[in-house]
């Protein structure tokens, strides 16, 4: 039964609901208005606080440079508020297609797949040659190739029409989130391994820095270093490799030598840099709005239980058991008064394969404590659609590690969970029914409630960013440090 109470209040964690991925199609147009309407008023009575929704760069620039077109978009926020929820905008970057779960096929806009066509570099490009068109290269963010601007102006613009064309709904206080993409699936990452070019899990993928202008950038940055022989990894294996078959990270390989860390410094130190300049241009974009920003950090735990955590390298997280590869990014996400949101809230170890050498669980204690440490906001999502009340509780748990506590606020909590997704098999009578037990626990019991300062989540006017912090400042937080301490299993299930 849910109740009202001030001091177990504080213990109320938001959950939102992911929207499916074609609600808006490919032709700009948002199709079924009345059957959303109904699942909405079903997630409404639930007592789910927002939803969450790609807002498409491939549909809204796409019909030239600039030329943005908003009314579907507008059409949609505007039944999300009759509807009584919140929102979560997600500035997607990216195409959508060719990653798990991709349903709908969604490329990036056609004038800017036609600059490719004469220049293959402006995407990410792996050892071999092949090309991912799923989102722009870091190493185009600064080159003015894209009838004049840069693809970090290409992102600043966007984020700037969308403020002026949805202020009445910012105003209003219906867009609560703005989550800024920063790469593939929306994730603060490279392409390493993309379905669409044969990857399989629990492959360990590939590094993807093999345009010319990433090639450039580390040619200039090795001269710099005075080892101007040293050349990009041409030892780290294929997609599907395990990592000892290969000889950048099998034991004692390439990745522990002084090339291989400067190497690994250097694409992991592109990534964090990227996320940095285009979260200042988010910033700008929104300055005074009542929005929070947020970035995503991908769930990357095959091979995390291995010394090389290869799939985790490849990826451009520059993570082993002595080098914290997640904490540098929260640190950098300080300064912008970000949410770090992350994957694979719902896994545990025991559910992956054991040849897989996956550590879901530990991956994610690693990633909210040292988020939690840069006194940053966390928040999470489920990677795959799960139903059943073991995933669930895994979330509650993760969502409060430390249980909740009855006098107040607990020692630690998520700022939100966003969960993945709507759709019919949600919907389902007795998958709905554990959905509503698992939104009410995540409420610790509480009555929905549509005022978040009762809950310590105020939203108050954007603040601009704080000054660039120097690289070697974001690098003092690759020191490891344990993770806080994670009870066994909550202490609110959904089936307790």
């Amino acid at each position: 039964m849910a109740t009202s109470d001030s001091n177990m209040l504080l213990n109320y964690v938001p959950v939102y609901v992911m929207l499916p991925l074609g609600v808006v199609n490919v032709d700009n147009v948002f199709e079924d208005p009345d059957g959303l309407k109904e699942q909405l008023l079903q997630l409404r009575a639930a007592g789910v606080d927002g939803v969450m929704v790609d807002v498409w760069w491939g549909i809204i620039e796409l019909k030239g440079p600039k030329q943005y077109d908003w009314r579907a978009y507008r059409s949609l926020f505007q039944l999300v508020q009759e509807c009584g929820l919140t929102l979560q905008a997600i500035m997607s970057f990216h195409q959508c297609g060719g990653n798990v779960g991709d349903i709908v096929n969604i490329p990036i806009p056609q004038w800017v797949l036609d600059i490719g066509e004469s220049n293959h570099d402006i995407f990410y490009t792996n050892r071999s040659g092949t090309r991912n068109k799923e989102y722009l290269t870091v190493g185009v963010d600064n080159e003015p190739i894209f009838h004049g601007r840069t693809a970090i102006k290409i992102y600043s613009d966007y984020m700037k029409s969308f403020r002026e064309n949805m202020s009445d709904f910012l105003e209003s206080g219906l867009i609560i989130d703005i989550e800024v993409g920063l790469g593939p699936a929306g994730e603060l990452r490279y392409p390493s391994y993309p379905q669409s070019q044969g990857w399989e899990f629990p492959g360990i993928g590939e590094f993807q820095c093999y345009d010319k202008y990433l090639k450039a950038d580390f040619k200039a940055a090795v001269a710099r270093a005075g080892h101007p022989e040293w050349e990009l990894p041409d030892d780290a294996g294929k997609y599907n490799d395990v990592p000892e078959s290969t000889g950048f990270f099998k034991s004692n390989g390439t990745y522990v030598t002084e090339k291989g860390k400067f190497f690994l410094t250097w694409y992991s130190n592109k990534l964090l840099n990227h996320g940095d300049q285009i979260l200042d241009e988010a910033n700008k974009a929104f300055l005074g709005c009542k929005v929070k920003l947020a970035i995503k950090v991908s769930g990357i735990h095959w091979w995390y239980k291995v010394e090389n955590h290869a799939a985790e390298l490849t990826a451009g997280y520059y993570n082993l058991n002595d080098r914290d590869g997640y904490r540098p990014i929260a640190r950098m996400l300080s300064r912008h008064h970000a949410i770090l949101n992350f994957t694979c809230l719902e896994m545990r170890d025991s559910e992956q394969p054991s040849d897989a050498k996956s550590g879901p669980q530990e991956l994610v204690q690693q990633v909210l404590s040292g988020g939690w440490r840069e006194d940053i906001r966390v928040a999470g999502e489920n990677a795959l659609p799960r139903y059943d009340a073991t995933a669930y509780n895994q979330i509650i748990l993760n969502a409060r590690p430390q249980g909740v506590n009855n006098n107040g606020p607990p020692k630690l909590s998520m700022f939100g969970v966003t969960y993945l997704r709507l759709s019919d098999d949600l919907l389902q009578k007795s998958n709905f029914n554990i959905f509503k037990k698992f939104v009410l626990k995540m409420h610790a019991d509480q009555d929905y409630c549509a005022n978040p300062q009762k809950y310590n989540h105020a939203i108050t006017p954007l603040k601009p960013s704080a000054p660039k912090i120097p690289i070697e400042v974001l690098l003092e937080a690759t020191k490891p440090t344990l993770p806080f301490p994670w009870l066994p299993e909550t202490d609110m299930k959904v089936d307790g």
